[in-house]
């Protein structure tokens, strides 16, 4: 069985910080890349080199993979969800701003705060971390508020908008399908490898689908950032990610998750020379009171 806490400890804390750190690193990283690589081609070649280095990593390790566990399931669920959601983002991203995509996409903890308790009823929220999750929903939503306040990019805007809503609700159904199913007591490794594998053949064929043209000139700048993506988000902080929803709440995990758009403002302006203002730091500051509140422990 899963040595389960149910609560968050300062080494769960820490991982999830840093996975958020890096996960808004990876937001600058893509889109330094995007000139050279497109977007569903950096998707797709994150899942295949990420899946390749899971199970050179495994095989390392001597971690099985392939036994039967009656996991395929799950794994194979929790692969098309992932794959769609990413598909839900790239082609919104078309209709509508980026701003509102981020806004959109992270009605994600929510999701599982609605789903978790229908699995395991200890995860159930209470009202003040109901409020807590409100309140750092707030602070994302406000840190991306002038998205909402410019002129419509085209009449398809809401299509681009229901898509964003859509992968948010997709990205919180991946972390319900891995805690619902046989996937709960997989290793990391193998959890991983089915997300992967999956939404690397799905994301290819989309990319060949859909004519998305191939680079044909890739600096060492985009290279370096594709590799970034590929080792240390896709393998290193994913791999870390799913050792934490099977030990801790998930419940609790997905309010985390509000930081990586800040921490994606935050390094823009480190990296990119892109403003800090005042809006970003009343934020910032709303998301961690709002985390804190959700993690906050009821006499």
């Amino acid at each position: 069985m899963t040595d389960r806490k149910d609560h968050l400890d300062v080494l769960a804390v820490g991982s999830l910080v840093f996975c958020c750190f890096l996960w808004g690193l990876n937001q600058v990283a893509a889109k330094a890349a995007m000139p050279e690589i497109p977007a569903l081609w950096q998707a797709a070649g994150r899942s295949s080199g990420g899946a390749a280095l899971v199970w050179l990593w495994s095989r390392g390790r001597g971690i099985a993979l392939f036994e039967r566990d009656a996991t395929l399931p799950g794994g194979l669920l929790a692969g098309v969800l992932f794959a769609a959601e990413f598909l839900c983002i790239f082609t919104g991203l078309q209709f509508t701003s980026a701003s509102r995509m981020v806004v959109f996409i992270y009605i994600a903890p929510f999701v599982v705060a609605l789903g978790m308790p229908l699995i395991a009823r200890s995860e159930r929220l209470g009202a003040v971390q109901v409020g807590g999750l409100l309140l750092a929903f707030a602070g994302v939503a406000w840190a991306f508020s002038e998205g909402f306040s410019r002129p419509a990019i085209g009449p398809k805007q809401w299509i681009g908008d229901a898509l964003g809503v859509l992968g948010g609700v997709l990205w919180g159904a991946t972390t319900l399908a891995v805690r619902g199913s046989a996937l709960t007591l997989a290793t990391a490794e193998k959890t991983l490898l089915y997300q992967l594998a999956v939404s690397a053949v799905l994301l290819l064929a989309a990319a060949l689908l859909a004519g998305v043209p191939l680079p044909t000139h890739v600096s060492t700048l985009a290279w370096t950032s594709l590799a970034f993506q590929i080792v240390i988000v896709t393998f290193a902080s994913y791999l870390m990610w799913f050792w934490l929803i099977r030990h801790y709440p998930a419940t609790r995990l997905a309010s985390f998750t509000m930081l990586t758009p800040m921490f994606g403002l935050v390094l823009g302006a480190i990296l990119l020379a892109e403003p800090i203002t005042a809006r970003l730091v009343l934020a910032l500051a709303t998301v961690a009171s709002g985390i804190f509140f959700v993690n906050r422990k009821v006499a």
